[in-house]
């Protein structure tokens, strides 16, 4: 039976969860996650998990933040003055906008403070910092 290896385009169902037990994502009961080992579109220690694999096998690993979305960066949480915020949108903690940097790439932040004069914002990626462990099932090599 082919094992998974760099070049294979593969397709795998997986279940993503925290420390905590909590998930913050599956393809399980949808279409399972299509892609090229090698290429660099998914995080480091999901790709290396499937290596190796056969259609069929199924584990479960825990990928350090490191080979992950990397540690949280503190420069990456900036304060910002309210009024260069739209007066329509609701300002509150925890709530996901999108900025459009400079050079026309599209940033995703989290309200994570809000002040009267300042909301402080986070440029990390929502899963940065964060141990995770997924479920893992190979469905096809090709």
């Amino acid at each position: 039976m082919a094992r998974a290896a760099a070049g294979n385009t593969v397709k795998v169902h997986y279940t993503g969860k925290l420390d905590d037990g909590s998930q913050f994502d599956s393809s399980v009961g949808g279409e399972p996650l299509e892609f090229a080992l090698g290429s660099g579109g998914i995080i480091p220690g999901f790709e290396n998990a499937v290596l190796g694999m056969a259609a069929g096998e199924t584990k479960t690993v825990k990928i350090p933040s490191d080979e992950a979305y990397g540690p949280h960066q503190l420069d990456k949480v900036q304060e910002v003055e309210r009024d260069k915020f739209p007066a329509d949108i609701q300002l509150e903690v925890g709530r996901r906008l999108q900025a459009v940097a400079a050079g026309g790439e599209t940033l995703d932040l989290v309200i994570v403070a809000v002040g009267e004069a300042s909301v402080t914002l986070d440029f990390n990626h929502p899963l940065a910092g964060k141990d995770l462990t997924f479920e893992l099932e190979l469905v096809e090599v090709a």
